[in-house]
């Protein structure tokens, strides 16, 4: 298995990831849209995205979004998106990609990575709890839908 940070060259494949990670919560297929957020992402830097591939076929993602903690005064990183295509699951993808985050993110002098899933998504819970990701019980998490 390869892990690559994407760019613009990475652009097809990160798409149809992408797209599959997005259908998979309940949203309605949509490449154009999806190439144009992933391409805007990259050309302003506001993400990192390594992709997992396999026999050189893209068969995972996961996105960071940089983040900063006033009260440690460090940066942070938010793992919003981790997706491994269905047929590719249970071959370490998902693993992989979460260490190489955390590699990346203590790299660049981060404090923690952080992310949130949902509450029955168990084998995605699973996975994180393994990888030595602990469940915040000191904070609420509020949401204000604009």
């Amino acid at each position: 298995m390869n892990i690559v940070k994407a760019d613009l060259q990475h652009l097809a494949d990160v798409t149809l990831l992408f797209d599959q990670y997005r259908v998979f919560y309940g949203q309605d297929r949509n490449q154009e849209a999806c190439s144009a957020f992933i391409e805007e992402r990259i050309q302003k830097d506001e993400s990192i995205i390594f992709l997992a591939y396999d026999g050189g076929e893209a068969i995972a993602f996961t996105q960071l979004y940089p983040l900063f903690t006033s009260i440690g005064i460090q940066r942070i990183y938010m793992l919003n998106d981790l997706f491994v295509r269905a047929d590719s699951r249970g071959r370490g993808a998902g693993r992989a990609l979460l260490e190489h985050a955390f590699t990346f993110a203590r790299t660049m002098g981060a404090a923690r990575v952080i992310l949130q899933t949902h509450v029955d998504n168990a084998s995605a819970k699973a996975l994180y709890e393994s990888a030595g990701m602990e469940l915040d019980k000191q904070y609420d998490h509020y949401v204000k839908k604009i």
